[in-house]
C-alpha cells in the first residue's frame, strides 16, 4: 500500500475536520488527557467522509470496537497492546522507532509502516533520543524495504524535501502546524512538498 506523503498528528477531531477540507488524506488523532472515544468516532467518520485514512494513536481497543482502520503503537504500548486482536480485527499497522533494538522488535510484528523519529530535534515531547538525522532515514529503509517509512519530529516543509531525499516515504508533523500562526496556509504549503 502507498500511502500519502504528509501525515499530520493532531490530538482533536476538531483538528482533523479543519485539516480534511485542505485535502489531507493521511492524519492521526493522538489524544493523551482525556477519554478519546467521541474524538475518535467523530474522526472516523470525518476522514470516511473525506476519503481520508484516520490512525488512531494507542487506544488499540477503541479503534477496534469502532471500527477503524488504522492504529499506532509506541514501544511501550506494544508491552500492553494484543497484537493478535488488532490484527484479527483487520487493524493495520504502525509503529515507532528510535534505535536498532526496537527497529528489530517492530519489523517482528509485520507492521504496515515504522516511524523513526525524532529526525531532527522535537518540542513535542521530552525524548531520551537525540536528533536521528538524515543519516539514519536512509539506514532504515535500507533495512525495511517495502514497509513504509514515516519521517516524523523537527520537520518544516524544507526539512521534509530532506527527508524525502534520504529515503523517506512520508513525512509527519504535530507543532509546525499546531503552533503556526496561520494553521491551514502551514498545511497547504506541507501538501505541495
Amino acid at each position: 500500500m502507498i500511502l500519502p506523503r504528509f501525515y499530520p498528528i493532531f490530538d482533536s477531531a476538531d483538528w482533523i475536520a479543519r485539516a480534511l477540507p485542505l485535502g489531507v488524506k493521511l492524519v492521526q488523532l493522538r489524544v493523551k488527557d482525556r477519554d478519546p472515544t467521541d474524538d475518535i468516532r467523530r474522526a472516523r467518520d470525518l476522514c470516511r467522509a473525506a476519503g481520508a485514512i484516520l490512525v488512531v494513536n494507542d487506544h488499540w481497543q477503541q479503534a477496534l470496537d469502532l471500527g477503524c482502520d488504522w492504529v499506532h503503537l509506541g514501544q511501550e504500548d506494544l508491552d500492553i497492546a494484543d497484537l493478535d486482536a488488532i490484527r484479527a480485527g483487520g487493524l493495520r499497522l504502525g509503529l515507532s522507532t528510535h534505535d536498532e533494538a526496537e527497529l528489530d522488535r517492530a519489523l517482528a510484528c509485520r507492521p504496515d509502516y515504522i516511524a523513526l523519529g525524532p529526525v531532527w530535534p522535537t518540542i513535542l515531547k521530552k525524548m531520551k533520543w537525540e536528533r536521528q538525522g538524515t543519516e539514519k532515514l536512509t539506514e532504515w529503509k535500507a533495512k525495511i524495504g517495502d514497509i513504509a517509512l514515516i519521517a516524523i519530529g523537527g520537520l518544516t516543509p524544507d526539512r521534509a524535501r530532506e527527508a524525502f531525499a534520504a529515503g523517506a516515504d512520508v513525512v509527519s508533523a504535530v507543532t509546525d502546524i499546531t503552533l503556526n500562526p496561520d494553521p491551514e496556509a502551514r498545511m497547504r504549503e506541507w501538501l505541495m512538498v
